[in-house]
């Protein structure tokens, strides 16, 4: 069976993970545009790039949780892909071998000139992790977080999509399905196949199709549906 899942912040919150949105959420302590914008970076390059190494310390102390486990151990018998908002590492380091980053990379760098050049992008050696003003890309400019920032494309939407077309089964996890483009994956899903929503939060999804809402966090939720649909 080809599942395709998609997963927000609520998959990581379990593992200690502060979301950005909500009560608390770090847009609450760090104004959006001031920390993920192109604007933001360009004004203050320096708060931007602390924003992101505090991050990063805070993602090298965190482990994967359950959810992220039973997720990866669907690969045994299904092929799975793994779409995912979060920029955290915690479904490769769980062991899922096939992970769409629609937002970018935390623990990854890249050109502030372009972004989306692949041949600049660099993953930075852990423990080791935090970036300066002065440090540069191959291409000579600074370097920057290899973030998808808020005004900015989302280069792997294709990617995603083709994933969708092709899946026997959807799971969605903790996502407010509020931020676009990611929210219009469900649009692609192909008719007929069975969709499931985890999410302790009512999610409105009403009148897009039918769909098997489980209010539960993202271990218990992939638990049952491991237990009851797989």
């Amino acid at each position: 069976m080809k599942i395709a899942i998609l997963t927000g912040a609520g998959m990581s919150v379990e593992s200690g993970l502060a979301t950005f949105r909500g009560g608390g959420g770090l847009w609450d302590s760090y104004p959006v545009e001031q920390v993920a914008t192109p604007q933001g970076f360009a004004a203050n390059p320096a708060l931007v790039l602390e924003f992101y190494n505090k991050r990063r310390r805070e993602l090298l102390t965190t482990e994967p949780n359950k959810g992220h486990e039973l997720i990866a151990a669907l690969e045994k018998e299904h092929e799975v892909v793994v779409i995912t908002q979060n920029v955290d590492n915690l479904h490769e380091r769980a062991g899922s071998t096939n992970v769409i980053h629609l937002h970018g990379e935390l623990m990854k760098v890249c050109s502030s000139r372009n972004p989306d050049d692949l041949s600049c992008v660099e993953l930075l050696p852990s423990p080791d992790t935090d970036t300066a003003i002065g440090d540069k890309a191959a291409d000579g400019s600074q370097l920057r977080p290899y973030i998808v920032w808020f005004g900015e494309a989302v280069p792997l939407m294709d990617d995603a999509i083709l994933a969708l077309r092709d899946a026997d089964m959807f799971i969605i996890i903790g996502t407010s399905l509020n931020v676009y483009p990611a929210a219009g994956l469900l649009n692609y899903v192909p008719s007929g196949i069975p969709v499931f929503l985890v999410d302790p939060n009512e999610v409105n999804v009403r009148g897009v199709r039918k769909i098997v809402t489980i209010r539960k966090g993202a271990s218990e939720g992939m638990q049952e549906i491991v237990d009851s649909y797989l």
